[in-house]
């Protein structure tokens, strides 16, 4: 493999690790907006509230299946480019593919959770 394929591979893994420190940090965040919802619901008892708190779990929940689907992808990508930086023979286009297609994967996980984030903080925030 020649030093510009190899710059490329570095850094397609350099990105595939800050997705790896980002999806970190949206499972730690989204275990702070499940401990909050359980803290809010401690002192609400509106049935409506409690109706809404259950979208909000149901999605917190999916959240968490995401991340971690996500991590997998991450980590399978990195293992395939770490190989590639090896000498190993890899198919370069599927790996390129593969990256493309968790760069979207993650761009839109980010843009979901933000904006259910943001609801939820709003809601919580015009209950109190």
């Amino acid at each position: 493999m020649s030093r510009m394929k190899n710059s490329g591979v570095d850094q397609y893994l350099h990105e595939n690790m800050t997705w790896q420190r980002a999806l970190d940090f949206y499972l730690q965040e989204n275990a702070y907006l499940k401990t909050r919802l359980s803290q809010v619901l401690d002192n609400i008892t509106d049935s409506d509230f409690i109706n809404k708190a259950e979208h909000y779990q149901n999605s917190f929940i999916h959240n968490d299946e995401c991340i971690k689907d996500l991590q997998a992808d991450v980590l399978l990508s990195q293992r395939i480019m770490n190989e590639s930086l090896a000498g190993k023979n890899v198919d370069e286009n599927k790996m390129i593919q593969k990256h493309r297609k968790l760069h979207n994967e993650i761009g839109y996980f980010e843009k979901n959770f933000t904006m259910l984030k943001n609801e939820f903080n709003q809601y919580v925030g015009s209950m109190v």
